[in-house]
């Protein structure tokens, strides 16, 4: 699947080295999948995903041969794993992410070996920027081989965190806001989420830096068919799983084809689909199957960067209802490039964007009825959502771009 934080990532990344800074991007886990050149690309792949996992279930693994370990980070096997359903579902993996918060005394710390290891090999960093705080258990043997600054970007981890197990939920918000104290800054997406790190990590205000996300704008030039000319699409564009709320944006769909205000209307539903997502994607096709309204609806998952301008471009209004506390939603931003105004619930980081810009429009969470009735309140006027859709471009070419966000990294890098 697409991950959104890889993504945002790999273009800050491309934008550092662009403004001339040597800037090395390491993978773990897993090799990334991106709809755009990969910036990671020749660097090896630490953490391997199914040493991690073996690493956590048996502790004969954990002493087993380099050669054995060396085997399984293969980029060709870690590749079918994860075309495979992976155990990312929190209570299935909660034992893993304490091991993991707890760095060099966790199941994992050969994995950290080996990591602090090559980079010890690298010219020496300036800063190291841990990609989201469930890899803060790095942090303390980071600092202290590379003898550099560790930084670390807040990318909405709280909704993975507070489903897990209670007594797991606990002893890993303990466990962050303990090593927390190793890091020397932290960045968050929004105002909105530095608030909820801060509060659950006890930090004070000077730890956490406001970085809005940014997004390259290569292929986005080309505008889209006028509103007025194009018949009325209404667009979901996210991983298509119930966190983002895509069966919300199924129920409102069938509402605004009931109220019949709208000719001609059409549903049309982009993103991630993987493996694990496929069921709920059937029980929504089954719901507009339903209500007749599947032969209206088109599905477009796993699309390329072309393709996804293409498929953005062609909508009138775009909703995607995530249910977690979105800590930014770089969806948002793209839809805004393509030239087409947002309806999102008013909560989370939403109303921040929005508000900022007036490049749509919110309305009240996880109410579809509500959400059917903004999406008809645009629809009805397209030079209204024509002016949201221009006010969208217009803040992402001047405030939520690549530079601008490479700009801001460097600045708390710099003020440590």
């Amino acid at each position: 699947m697409y991950c959104g934080n890889c993504l945002r990532d790999n273009a800050l990344v491309r934008e550092l080295r662009r403004m001339g800074h040597e800037t090395l991007m390491v993978p773990l886990y897993l090799p990334m999948t991106l709809d755009e050149t990969d910036e990671s690309a020749g660097t090896p792949t630490f953490f391997g995903g199914i040493s991690v996992y073996l690493e956590q279930q048996s502790a004969l693994f954990r002493h087993a041969p380099g050669w054995f370990h060396k085997m399984l980070r293969s980029p060709a096997l870690l590749k079918w794993a994860a075309g495979k359903t992976a155990k990312t579902r929190p209570e299935e993996v909660a034992d893993l992410t304490v091991s993991m918060l707890q760095g060099e005394e966790g199941f994992q710390a050969r994995e950290l070996d080996e990591l602090v290891g090559w980079l010890s090999s690298q010219p020496k960093p300036d800063a190291v920027c841990l990609s989201n705080v469930l890899l803060i258990g790095m942090a303390r043997r980071l600092k202290a081989v590379l003898q550099a600054p560790v930084f670390c970007t807040l990318q909405g981890e709280d909704a993975f965190l507070n489903a897990l197990p209670p007594a797991n939920r606990d002893q890993c918000w303990k466990l962050l806001a303990e090593r927390a104290r190793e890091v020397s800054g932290f960045v968050a997406p929004s105002h909105y989420f530095a608030g909820v790190m801060s509060r659950n990590l006890s930090l004070s205000p000077g730890q956490v830096q406001v970085v809005y996300n940014g997004i390259d704008l290569d292929g986005y030039s080309s505008a889209g068919e006028p509103l007025e000319d194009k018949p009325p699409a209404v667009g979901f564009f996210a991983r298509m799983c119930p966190e983002k709320g895509l069966d919300l944006v199924v129920d409102a769909y069938r509402i605004l084809r009931q109220r019949n205000r709208v000719a001609r209307a059409r549903l049309r539903i982009g993103g991630s689909c993987g493996p694990g997502d496929q069921e709920f994607v059937a029980a929504q096709k089954a719901k507009l199957q339903a209500a007749g309204l599947l032969g209206e609806t088109e599905f477009f998952p796993n699309l390329s960067r072309v393709d996804k301008i293409s498929f953005l471009q062609s909508l009138s209004v775009c909703s995607v209802p995530a249910r977690s506390g979105e800590a930014f939603g770089l969806y948002v931003l793209e839809v805004w490039a393509a030239g087409v105004p947002v309806v999102q619930p008013a909560v989370a980081a939403f109303p921040e964007l929005v508000e900022s810009t007036g490049a749509g429009l919110l309305f009240t969470p996880k109410d579809p009825e509500d959400m059917a009735l903004k999406w008809e309140e645009l629809l009805l006027n397209p030079k209204r959502s024509q002016e949201l859709g221009h006010r969208g471009q217009e803040a992402v070419a001047e405030r939520f771009n690549t530079r601008a966000m490479a700009e801001g990294m460097l600045r708390v890098f710099g003020n440590r």
